[in-house]
């Protein structure tokens, strides 16, 4: 009798925190549902930017401790952009953001809650392919959020499918 109260009593607390973990999520950043594109400061294009053979890691790197990849410097964009399409207003506007050495606010498309620990660096390590996480963005004119990455159900699908510990210390324990 004992056991069954205490499941009842756990079952509750879940239903009665659930609403409220939602919105502690939202205020966090966890995106909206997938195949939505949160609007950026500046329309980028992956697809454009692939296509003249830049590969990721040419523009965002993987600084300690590993957690992020950077989004690049606007002197790396300028590198190419003080002579390639100087003229077009998007061009001017990253122009002005690198005059005034403000970083572009760029608004990110897959965002963790606070709760989760997670790696970039590990998972580069273990031989996970952008791809694999963020789509094909060779494809994409439009950065959109297209795997389920950000959700806990999409995670533990792809430690299952790539023999990973589903462990919940594994993600939900400080390092």
């Amino acid at each position: 009798m004992i056991h069954t109260n205490k499941t009842k009593l756990v079952v509750l607390v879940l239903i009665a925190c659930f609403p409220g973990l939602y919105l502690l999520a939202r205020a966090q950043g966890v995106p909206a549902p997938r195949s939505e594109s949160p609007a950026q400061p500046i329309p980028y294009s992956h697809k454009k930017h692939l296509a003249m053979g830049l590969v990721c890691k040419d523009c965002h790197t993987n600084p300690e401790p590993g957690d992020r990849m950077t989004f690049p410097a606007e002197s790396k964009c300028m590198t190419c952009h003080s002579t390639v399409a100087k003229e077009k207003p998007q061009i001017q506007k990253l122009m002005a953001y690198a005059k005034s050495g403000e970083s572009v606010p760029w608004v990110r498309v897959y965002v963790l809650p606070g709760w989760v620990y997670w790696s970039h660096r590990a998972h580069i390590e273990s031989q996970m392919t952008c791809e694999m996480c963020h789509g094909k963005l060779a494809e994409m004119d439009v950065t959109t959020r297209v795997t389920e990455v950000t959700r806990m159900a999409g995670c533990i699908e792809c430690h299952r499918k790539n023999e990973a510990s589903t462990g919940c210390k594994f993600c939900h324990e400080d390092k």
